[in-house]
């Protein structure tokens, strides 16, 4: 049976656990597969509101088996925190799986990224502070601590004590202070509550496509926050991107049968970087005002700009999409025009592709295409033909642009708020 992939198709924050928790319902496991807990989902079901962290969204349906992979940093007291917290609304999470390869967050992790974002001064990357670079860069040193290690306590006590004891002075040096016998305590109970969600997610994960269980793949952040792939250094610590999902579940890539892109309407991104459609003025505030665009973590304030195809284009490619999930199609509802990014120029010529250089990219001026605005309420709409006419106009822009079909369209915040999109089936 296919594994789907959802992968942002922007710089984060486009509405991917709207589109998961839309797919979950035809699935049987959903898995987490990079990122850690500077991540938010917000899942609207009626008239209540899951903000999401580490959890996959599809643990709202009983059926679903929520996975975390082997390729997230988990930090277990924010784990807990939210597991507490769907408990206490009634949702169940029994049957949460936390791979025993994935990577622990402590302290010292979060402590260490405050210090380097310190030291930045103005050249601040935006970091969530969440200890989330620095627990993706002691596993790659080779001196993290693998979620499997709780299910020896003994041994795990050993190793939070000597490595919270390593990084004790450079804290210290910095102004920062460690309780190492708190830590230890604390975390010998959190390993203790930990150890019966610890499983070999990759057998479990293998054994669920043999079995023909249908597997959804669930990113955090998005193609241009990738490591490799995003706007460096403006990016997270870990890949978003299609190919992440592969080393981040240990599903090899011929599993791979779908891979939805998500992207919102218009484009947002928090913390510095390059943003060649964005918009400072009036037009952005009324975006940010209308779709509500602060950060589900940190309630920063997103920057807001219209949609940029170049990058979409772009994500295609390094994702190998499949198809296109455009969200937050309502937040346009009330301008009277409505404009895409269809083209780069640089210094007056156009520019062919994505720059691969982020200093081509601070000199990108975007060539627009502009529709009409449609001026009314959409949030109702349910089918393609309900669409008001340049609506449906600003959809076929962005698919003949990006070369991958539009197949759902979010018009609303609530659960059932999509329509199901077909070019072929709609009259223009």
């Amino acid at each position: 049976m296919p594994v789907t992939v959802v992968v942002g198709a922007q710089w984060g924050d486009e509405g991917k656990a709207k589109v998961i928790d839309l797919l979950a319902k035809d699935h049987s496991v959903v898995a987490r597969y990079q990122g850690g807990h500077n991540a938010g989902h917000t899942v609207v079901v009626g008239d209540e509101k899951y903000a999401l962290q580490l959890i996959p969204s599809g643990v709202l349906y009983s059926h679903v088996t929520p996975v975390i992979g082997n390729g997230v940093v988990v930090d277990p007291v924010t784990l807990f925190d939210e597991i507490d917290r769907l408990e206490a609304r009634g949702v169940s999470c029994a049957r949460l799986k936390v791979s025993s390869q994935a990577h622990l967050i402590f302290p010292w992790h979060q402590a260490l990224d405050a210090i380097a974002e310190e030291k930045r001064g103005d050249g601040k990357i935006g970091t969530t502070l969440k200890g989330i670079g620095p627990a993706y860069a002691e596993k790659a040193n080779r001196n993290g601590i693998r979620v499997g290690a709780v299910l020896e306590p003994t041994t795990f006590a050993a190793s939070v004590r000597e490595q919270a004891i390593a990084h004790r002075s450079i804290l210290v040096e910095a102004g920062h202070s460690i309780d190492v016998d708190a830590v230890v305590d604390r975390y010998t109970m959190l390993g203790r509550r930990l150890a019966p969600y610890v499983t070999n997610t990759v057998d479990f994960l293998h054994d669920a496509v043999d079995r023909g269980d249908d597997v959804l793949l669930e990113g955090a952040q998005a193609t241009f926050l990738d490591l490799d792939h995003g706007t460096y250094p403006f990016v997270t610590s870990s890949n978003p991107t299609a190919g992440g999902a592969s080393t981040g579940s240990g599903l090899g890539p011929r599993l791979l049968d779908r891979i939805v892109g998500i992207t919102k309407a218009y484009t947002t991104r928090v913390g510095a970087g390059p943003f060649p459609t964005e918009l400072t003025g009036e037009l952005g505030d009324r975006l940010v005002d209308i779709g509500r665009e602060f950060g589900t973590v940190t309630g920063r304030r997103r920057r807001p700009g219209w949609i940029d195809c170049v990058m979409l284009r772009h994500a295609v490619r390094v994702n190998s999409l499949t198809e296109i999930a455009l969200t937050k199609l309502d937040v346009l509802d009330t301008f009277d025009e409505v404009k895409i990014g269809t083209g780069y120029l640089i210094d007056g010529q156009p520019f062919h592709g994505y720059p691969d250089r982020i200093d081509l990219l601070e000199r990108v001026t975007p060539v627009y295409e502009t529709v009409d605005g449609w001026n009314t309420d959409i949030s109702g709409c349910r089918r393609a033909d309900e669409l008001p006419a340049s609506a449906r106009r600003f959809i076929e822009i962005v698919e003949r642009e990006v070369g991958v079909p539009v197949r759902i369209v979010g018009v609303g915040a609530e659960r059932d708020a999509v329509v199901e999109w077909d070019s072929k089936l709609v009259a223009s």
